[in-house]
């Protein structure tokens, strides 16, 4: 996965837990897309201490996945609803039939 597209599924999911200033911090670099020196003058802190903070949240963020799996999970989960979409969009037969009732059965055990 893409890192920008990986870091915001990690603060969409994990975002909460995060302090604060760390949610204002890695938005303004993330979201907003703004540089370190940007993000250190708005916070009249050292362009290193921007750069700190964020190699920190992004840990943080990576250690709240590899405990949780929510965000592997989710993309199974979207992988497999897509499979779903694809089968259903033609003419049903018994092995379409049994390939959604297997996806769908999957999905359920992922929730």
């Amino acid at each position: 996965m893409e890192d920008k597209i990986k870091s915001g599924f990690l603060y969409d999911f994990y975002g909460e837990l995060l302090t604060e200033r760390q949610r204002s911090v890695y938005e303004m670099s993330v979201l907003d897309d703004l540089s370190l020196s940007e993000i250190a003058d708005t916070l009249s802190i050292s362009r290193q201490g921007v750069h700190d903070l964020l190699k920190r949240v992004d840990h943080q963020l990576e250690e709240y996945e590899a405990k949780l799996h929510l965000v592997e999970k989710f993309m199974n989960i979207r992988s497999d609803v897509i499979s779903i979409n694809e089968l259903t969009k033609g003419q049903a037969d018994a092995h379409t039939m049994a390939e959604i009732s297997r996806l769908s059965s999957l999905i359920l055990e992922e929730l």
